[in-house]
C-alpha cells in the first residue's frame, strides 16, 4: 500500500527498537496510544510505516497472517500482527542520523490540537489531513466529494446531501460560509448539473487516488490517502449509520477500506 511516509513516526518506531535489551534474535516491540500521543495516526498506518521499513531493508519483521495481500491494504490491518522485529544495520544507521537531526514533528507533535465532534468540519479536515489552510481543505473536500459521488448513483448522492446540514466553518469571511452539503453538491454549476443527470461511474482506487492528487493541487504536507481519510472522518460523523453504510457499498478497494476505518 502506498504511504505518506512520516518521519516522527518512523523516528518512533525505530527508537523504541533501539531502546530494547540487546538480543541475537529479533524480539517483540510493545507498542502504545502514549507513544503516538499527538500524532495523529492509527493502527494501520503504524503497521504501514514497519511494512514500508521492511521492505526497504531498515528492519526485519516478522508478520503473521496475510501481510503481502495481491489486493487491498498492505499489510492487512485486520489480518496482521507484528510478531517480531529486530533493527537491520542499514536501520541502525538511519537511526543513528535521524537521532542526529530529529524529525521537525517531533518538537510539535504531543501539542497537536485532537478533532472532535464539535469542531467545524473543516478544521477537522485540516487537522488530520495535515492542511494548512482553510481555502485548501474546502477545495480538497470538495473534490473528495466530487470523486466519491461519481461512484454513486443520483439518488444515493441525494440522500448524503440530505443529512450535510451543518456548517462547514465558523467564520467572518463570507468565501467560507457554506453547508457541508454545499461542498457535497459541488460549488462548481455545472459540475452540479451533470451530477444530476448522469449515470454513476466505474473506476478503481487507484483512479480515485489519482484523481485526488492530480485534481487538487495537494499540499506538500500530505498526500491523497491522508486526504481522502481526513474527509471521510469529517463526513462520517455528520452522517447517520444508514448513510455511511450506503456509501460504503459504492467505494471500490482501498477507498472502501479507509471509508470503512476513518
Amino acid at each position: 500500500m502506498a504511504i505518506e511516509l512520516k518521519e516522527d513516526l518512523a523516528y518512533i518506531l525505530l527508537k523504541k527498537m533501539s531502546d530494547r535489551p540487546d538480543s541475537s534474535e529479533p524480539l517483540p516491540l510493545s507498542l502504545t496510544a502514549a507513544d503516538f500521543v499527538g500524532r495523529n495516526t492509527d493502527r494501520t498506518e503504524i503497521l504501514a510505516h514497519l511494512d514500508y521499513m521492511n521492505q526497504k531493508g531498515y528492519i526485519k519483521a516478522d508478520f503473521s497472517g496475510d501481510a503481502y495481500a495481491d489486493s487491498g491494504p498492505n499489510p492487512l490491518p485486520d489480518n496482521v500482527e507484528l510478531q517480531s522485529v529486530e533493527l537491520t544495520p542499514s536501520g541502525q544507521d538511519l537511526f543513528k542520523r535521524m537521532s542526529e537531526n530529529p524529525p521537525e514533528g517531533l518538537q510539535s507533535g504531543p501539542s497537536t490540537p485532537i478533532a472532535t465532534k464539535d469542531m467545524d468540519f473543516l478544521k477537522k479536515v485540516m487537522l488530520k489531513g495535515h492542511i494548512s489552510d482553510i481555502y485548501d481543505a474546502r477545495d480538497l473536500t470538495e473534490i473528495v466529494f466530487r470523486t466519491m459521488r461519481d461512484l454513486m448513483t443520483t439518488e444515493a448522492a441525494g440522500n448524503v446531501a440530505s443529512e450535510l446540514h451543518t456548517s462547514a466553518v465558523d467564520t467572518d469571511k463570507k468565501a467560507a460560509q457554506e453547508e457541508v452539503a454545499d461542498l457535497w453538491k459541488d460549488s462548481n454549476p455545472l459540475v452540479r448539473f451533470l451530477s444530476q443527470i448522469r449515470p454513476k461511474l466505474k473506476f478503481d482506487d487507484k483512479t480515485f487516488f489519482f484523481r485526488i492528487e492530480k485534481e487538487g493541487g495537494l499540499p506538500k504536507t500530505t498526500g491523497p490517502q491522508t486526504v481522502v481519510k481526513a474527509v471521510f472522518s469529517a463526513t462520517k460523523e455528520e452522517l447517520s449509520n444508514e448513510r455511511v453504510a450506503e456509501i460504503a457499498e459504492f467505494m471500490p478497494g482501498e477507498v472502501r477500506t479507509l471509508w470503512e476505518e476513518a
